[in-house]
């Protein structure tokens, strides 16, 4: 199969033939139909993230057709259209049988700690736990970015922000997760106030339900403050700057939900998060057992995460869009369609 293949974090990777993955014991083989260009794709090219292996296939926002099953999987056969959280929990362990498979400590990442959707086939391991089926009006461009960007998004504002109407949300960084986060937020009844630097996004972020649009600064918490304060704040970049800015942004008793990642680390103004009683929650993708909530939202019209998708690139133009992030994150979604092209 033809994949894109990183040989040295930093350095432009190559699209070329590799072996194909076999449907070992309890997985399955997908042909990949659409695999979204995302943010935590560029940490791992560039060496952020401690699991990967050269070299390297990155990738793990994902959708496709089935194309192999392995010994043990049942109510799965070939053809099906199915999605998959990026995290590939065992289904076994004590997290798992709680129903937190998020945060699975035997857990398996495409894209990380196994080679990823950049690829024409993909490999899921522990399908019976893992595998979402897609609705059949979902096309597979809208369904690959749930896998990832919108699903953790939903989580982060639903379950662990735990937002309601009327409150008001910050949003700092509007790529793919923030401008999920607006178009969630939203459509739950909140207040939404999106910030970026990215005239674009902003934009975007106006289209999808944002009361207010602010240009980030060193003024942004104050501004929000003039505003009355969130109840809410959500870093979807990964910026200890934002981070301080956000918890700044709070009301007293405020939640502010974590999602981008921060590999150099963050320094907290411990005083305000004591004095003002505020929370700092972190939020990690989403449990396929969680996903008919958001498909029931999206089937309803209440939330359209088609409308995110601002780009289709094939794989030939993967690794150069990969490069590209390091001057920053375009407006929108991403969509890398292996068969094109």
């Amino acid at each position: 199969m033809r994949a894109v293949v990183v040989e040295e974090y930093g350095v432009l990777p190559t699209v070329r033939e590799v072996a194909e993955p076999s449907a070992a014991d309890g997985a399955v083989v997908l042909r990949v139909e659409a695999t979204g260009l995302c943010r935590s794709d560029w940490h791992g090219w560039m060496g952020h993230d401690s699991d990967i292996v050269l070299p390297h296939v990155p990738g793990h926002e994902l959708a496709g057709t089935i194309a192999a099953v392995g010994a043990g999987v049942t109510g799965w056969q070939v053809g099906d259209r199915v999605t998959t959280p990026f995290i590939c929990a065992c289904g076994e362990c004590e997290q798992c049988l709680e129903g937190n498979q998020q945060v699975c400590p035997n857990q398996l990442q495409p894209g990380f700690n196994y080679w990823g959707s950049f690829a024409e086939y993909v490999a899921v391991p522990f399908a019976s736990v893992n595998l979402v089926r897609l609705p059949d009006d979902m096309d597979f461009a809208t369904a690959a970015g749930l896998g990832c960007r919108f699903a953790t998004s939903f989580r982060a504002v639903h379950q662990v922000g735990k937002v309601r109407a009327g409150e008001r949300v910050a949003v700092f960084g509007c790529g793919g997760v923030g401008l999920s986060a607006v178009m969630i937020a939203t459509a739950l009844g909140a207040s939404v106030v999106a910030i970026d630097t990215n005239p674009e996004a902003l934009a975007l972020a106006r289209e999808y339900g944002a009361e207010h649009t602010l240009q980030a600064s060193d003024q942004v918490a104050a501004r929000i403050q003039d505003l009355g304060g969130a109840h809410v704040t959500v870093d979807a970049l990964g910026s200890s700057d934002i981070v301080q800015q956000a918890l700044s942004a709070l009301r007293p008793r405020g939640r502010h939900v974590q999602v981008g990642l921060l590999p150099n680390g963050v320094q907290l103004e411990v005083g305000r998060l004591i004095g003002q009683e505020l929370s700092w929650l972190g939020s990690h993708g989403m449990p396929a057992h969680a996903y008919p909530e958001m498909l029931a939202l999206v089937a309803s019209g209440k939330l359209r995460p088609a409308e995110l998708i601002t780009r289709t690139i094939t794989l030939d133009e993967t690794p150069t869009a990969l490069a590209a992030l390091s001057n920053g994150t375009p407006a929108g979604i991403t969509v890398i369609t292996p068969g094109s092209g």
